[in-house]
């Protein structure tokens, strides 16, 4: 019988040799409170993969991500990309938020091509690999419409076409389906998995459904802890997801699938 196991987290963690994303004993401290958030975050994310962290509300997801993304530096610790500190990194990364942040002026073509455009590319090669781009979203024929023009989860697209365009070996989504209906939500996490199978990325996802980080994740990570309460928040548990690929919404009712998601729910509530 298949099971679902719960691998307690601790600051002693195995570093694969292939790792692609490694944070060791990170911290992090909001100096103007002074507010601990974060402490002893260690990690190891081989290239390719698809890692979902999970936790309550507040307990300083976001700011993790923030400071893989580089937009954070650490208090203490250090977060590496391929062998990069996350701050210094040569590669671009890919960043995605909750809301899709677009601008209201630009059409669809004219937001995914911003990246290109700051790096100061618009050749033939860089008009093509836009279009690429929003083809592989699924928005073909709205190269031309405007935000206003676009449903929520049309928006989102545009979002991911933008954040992949430049080709980032990193794509960091911060809960970006949590302001979209289920439906719609359920539909762009399919459509994830679609353009993850599609582009060679290692994706680090911050989620508050168990069921969506069950869906995509090869590995899900649970933190816990109240930092407003002056417990910062630490990695917990790590709970490797072992269901096969492709994975459809349907397996949802399977068996396996909710033993996975009960064992994250335990974690998160330990």
């Amino acid at each position: 019988m298949n099971v679902a196991f719960i691998i307690p987290h601790s600051s002693f963690i195995i570093f694969q040799m292939d790792a692609f994303l490694t944070a060791v004993q990170v911290e992090y401290i909001f100096e103007d409170g002074p507010l601990h958030v974060l402490t002893d975050i260690s990690l190891s994310v081989p290239a390719g993969a698809f890692v979902a962290l999970v936790g309550p509300s507040g307990v300083g997801k976001s700011t993790l991500l923030r400071l893989i993304a580089g937009l954070l530096r650490p208090s203490a610790g250090q977060i590496s990309i391929a062998n990069h500190p996350a701050h210094q990194s040569p590669n671009p990364v890919g960043l995605v938020f909750q809301r899709d942040n677009l601008m209201p002026w630009r059409t669809v073509t004219e937001n995914v091509r911003l990246p290109l455009e700051l790096q100061g590319k618009n050749d033939p090669s860089a008009r093509r690999r836009v279009q690429k781009m929003i083809d592989l979203v699924g928005l073909a024929g709205f190269e031309q419409n405007y935000p206003a023009q676009l449903s929520g989860g049309m928006a989102q697209r545009v979002a991911l076409a933008r954040a992949l365009v430049h080709e980032p070996p990193l794509l960091l989504l911060d809960e970006p389906f949590g302001a979209l209906d289920a439906l719609t939500r359920e539909r762009m996490g399919q459509e994830l998995l679609r353009i993850w199978q599609a582009m060679p990325v290692t994706v680090f996802m911050v989620t508050h459904s168990i069921s969506e980080a069950v869906l995509l994740a090869d590995e899900v990570l649970v933190m816990g802890g109240d930092p407003g309460n002056g417990r910062p928040a630490a990695i917990t548990h790590r709970i490797p997801i072992h269901l096969p690929r492709p994975r459809q919404f349907q397996m949802q009712s399977a068996a396996e699938f909710q033993r996975h998601a009960a064992a994250i729910r335990a974690a998160i509530q330990q």
